[in-house]
């Protein structure tokens, strides 16, 4: 897949796309028919007023990360890293409104990040365990007690099908764990759903299980709330009625948090899960000695009217409900690469760690609920129930309900970790909007944040906070990415045929099989109940993404170099400047004052007004090429920026660039922390410091879609670049626009 977005035009955290030969002949062209009616390039060079060598950015090896941060702060361009330096690109406001609003949102997310370098922590065992399986062992929380609300239907007839119904659930959680561990062996780099379905079955499946994660990921949040909620207000009873205001406010924590860029800290996300894990083991063991004591006493029956008779239907709608307790079974094999050396082993040793815990919680709650006769109640959780027969309603039963909320609040995290980056991956292949890719003031993937929050929150409002409400729309979305990426993995062994590939593809088959079972029981036994919901959003996320890729298609097809349709500047000379002697500049205000930008504006004569073209350049194809030409025209001085991740791409853009032909004066920035704006405002000023008598105008390519919705899916630099820098005296933002 990643092949084939190499055809489409990049954005600014777009790796630099390979050229393939016909296209570097097309450019060698275009720079042919520019030495005719340009100055030799030398010229170019000695009109710049200033030197275009500002400096480097720290490199990664430079920068310390804090305990609890997941970024880090550093200086600007030249500077040596530190920690206190915040940039103010985002927090220039000219209003009293805009102010308070930069004020609010600096308390609650913190300062923006001028450049910022995103460290990935490297788990041991003991640590990643409990991070990557807090979604997978939550689910005990509420997986047997969906099951239990379905079968109670039928009375004591019905109820006496759940220990066969948890058994074959039992044997489904090894089957698909054991898939899972073929995958991480094929993927050591990762191997999430999008990816594996893609590579081995083709775009459109590929999508549809991208739209059964983005799915899933929703449901996560919106169904972890509203069990850790009820765990509240099991322990809570008078916080029954403020079911809703509990799980906004806990969502809204979720987002502040995430915006903030608070990272997964050893013990502090490992402690949660750990807690959960004993306490709800003390419980099973708490049980399972008083049912020994007692000589284990026949199980109970309990005195249920039955409101259906046991049918097929119910009993499919049991079992999918029981299953919700196998989610989050994939987040070890997506996170591959977080682990420490050897990766795919010690992810393999933990997926098989985390299979036997949730084995044990889910059979062992299910043991007790058959000895003690339990039954779902509308004001008390099953757990909460279990509990309080184990520890009575004291300390322990306290610890058990806390570490229960706690663990569902990580769970929903999960997906807060996930969905931007899934949604990343998609804008990436040019299935998603660009804006998805681009990460925010905190360099998290703050959109795709937003997008979350806001669909957890109405399906969490819509369904009141329900988790029996909420449990039939979440096995569809899971259940459908768990099919499509076990059975890539079948067709992935068939093609390599690798050491052991047979029993790998027997493994990855069965976990095939047995999700399909459960996708197809799923939809069938809960379409009216919900299940619809899930597949129609299935079904229009993948009309959609088609929709925005035939875009970016049609977009890559504009700006595919040609070489009659390549704008040429005309026949220019730079006007040579000479420098007037000038006193230094003043220094810089402090940062936080109010007037940090603010100089005392003079009038000017023509003549007093020195130019410097400043063209930030992505890539060299037909609208890059015209921006540069419409800077070239203008016969003032031109420097061309363009703004690297890595060394590899900065020297592939001068070899593009040489090979183009060499005509301006180009600079290269080296800014590995995958961000644009801030080190292209940080260059412009280092620049303005040099002369501060220049009026230097940053010229932007912009591309002119013809629908309203098309501007959606492509970054507005122009607009942020300039909000940026309108408080710059002496800096000019244009744009040259490019239609589609």
């Amino acid at each position: 897949m990643t092949q084939e977005s190499a055809a489409h035009p990049p954005g600014p955290s777009d790796p630099l796309p390979d050229l393939t030969a016909e296209q570097l002949d097309t450019l060698h062209r275009i720079g042919r028919r520019w030495s005719r009616v340009t100055r030799p390039p030398q010229e170019w060079r000695d009109a710049l007023p200033v030197d275009p060598n500002v400096g480097d950015y720290p490199a990664r090896h430079q920068i310390r990360l804090p305990r609890y941060e997941r970024f880090v702060t550093v200086s600007e361009l030249g500077g040596k890293a530190r920690a206190d330096q915040v940039s103010k690109v985002t927090a220039l406001t000219s209003t009293s409104t805009g102010r308070v609003g930069s004020r609010v949102r600096r308390v609650l997310l913190g300062p923006a990040l001028k450049s910022t370098a995103l460290v990935r922590e490297r788990m041991r065992k003991l640590v990643a365990l409990p991070v990557l399986s807090s979604d997978a062992l939550s689910s005990v929380a509420y997986g047997p007690e969906a099951l239990l609300t379905i079968l109670v239907l039928a009375g004591a007839a019905g109820l006496a099908l759940s220990l066969p119904i948890a058994l074959t659930i039992m044997v489904m959680m090894l089957a698909v764990g054991l898939s899972y561990r073929q995958t991480i062996r094929a993927y050591p780099n990762g191997g999430g759903s999008y990816i594996v379905t893609g590579d081995n079955l083709g775009r459109v499946p590929g999508l549809v299980a991208a739209g059964g994660l983005m799915v899933d990921y929703v449901l996560t949040v919106a169904v972890s709330i509203a069990a850790g909620v009820a765990a509240v207000t099991s322990a809570i009873p008078s916080l029954g009625g403020a079911t809703v205001p509990l799980g906004l406010g806990a969502i809204a924590l979720l987002l502040a948090g995430n915006l903030r860029g608070v990272r997964q800290a050893g013990i502090l996300f490992a402690a949660p899960t750990y807690l959960f894990v004993l306490s709800v083991a003390g419980v099973i063991i708490a049980g399972l000695v008083e049912a020994a004591r007692q000589g284990f006493p026949p199980p109970s029956q309990p005195q249920v009217d039955a409101t259906t008779g046991v049918t097929l239907f119910l009993i499919m709608r049991a079992f999918t409900s029981g299953a919700t307790a196998m989610t989050g079974i994939e987040a070890i094999s997506n996170a591959v690469p977080a682990f420490k050396p050897v990766e795919w082993r010690n992810a393999r040793t933990s997926l098989t760690w985390m299979i036997a815990t949730l084995l044990a919680l889910f059979g062992g709650i299910m043991a007790l609920v058959l000895l003690t006769g339990t039954l779902p109640r509308p004001n008390e959780t099953v757990l909460s129930q279990l509990a309080r027969n184990s520890f009575g309603s004291g300390f322990m039963y306290v610890v058990v309900q806390a570490s229960t909320a706690a663990i569902l609040l990580l769970a929903a995290n999960t997906a807060y970790n996930d969905f931007p980056r899934v949604l990343s991956l998609l804008a990436r292949d040019h299935h998603a909007p660009r804006p998805f890719m681009r990460m925010g003031d905190r360099l998290a993937y703050s959109n795709g944040i937003l997008l979350l929050t806001i669909a957890a929150a109405l399906i969490f409002v819509a369904f009141d906070g329900r988790t029996t409400a909420l449990i039939p729309l979440y096995a569809v979305g899971v259940f459908l990415a768990f099919t499509l990426s076990q059975s890539g993995m079948v067709v992935h062994w068939w093609r390599s045929r690798g050491r052991h590939w047979r029993k790998s593809l027997a493994f990855n088959a069965l976990g095939a099989c047995m999700c399909a079972v459960v996708f197809v029981t799923a939809a069938i036994a809960k379409f009216t109940a919900g299940a619809w919901v899930a597949l129609v959003a299935v079904a229009l996320f993948v009309l959609l993404t088609l929709r925005i890729r035939a875009h970016y298609d049609e977009v890559g097809r504009a700006l595919r170099l040609r070489p009659q349709s390549a704008t040429l500047p005309g026949n220019t000379v730079p006007t040579p400047l000479c420098p007037p002697k000038e006193p230094p500049p003043e220094p810089r205000p402090a940062a936080g004052t109010e007037d940090t930008w603010e100089e005392e504006e003079a009038e000017e004569t023509p003549e007093e007004i020195h130019h410097l073209s400043v063209v930030a350049v992505e890539t060299l194809d037909l609208a890059n090429i015209r921006a540069l030409a419409y800077a070239a025209s203008l016969r003032q001085p031109v420097l061309a920026v363009h703004l690297s991740p890595t060394d590899e791409e900065a020297e592939r853009m001068t070899r593009y660039w040489r090979h183009w032909g060499n005509h301006l004066p180009l600079e290269v920035v080296v800014c590995p922390y995958r961000t644009i704006i801030a080190p292209l405002v940080d260059y412009v000023e280092a620049l303005h410091e040099q002369r501060p008598d220049l009026t230097i105008t940053v010229i932007l390519p912009e591309l002119v879609t013809s629908r309203r919705w098309h501007r959606l899916l492509h970054d507005r630099m122009a607009f942020r670049l300039r909000h940026a820098l309108r408080e710059r005296p002496k800096i000019v933002v244009t744009t040259v626009p490019f239609h589609v």
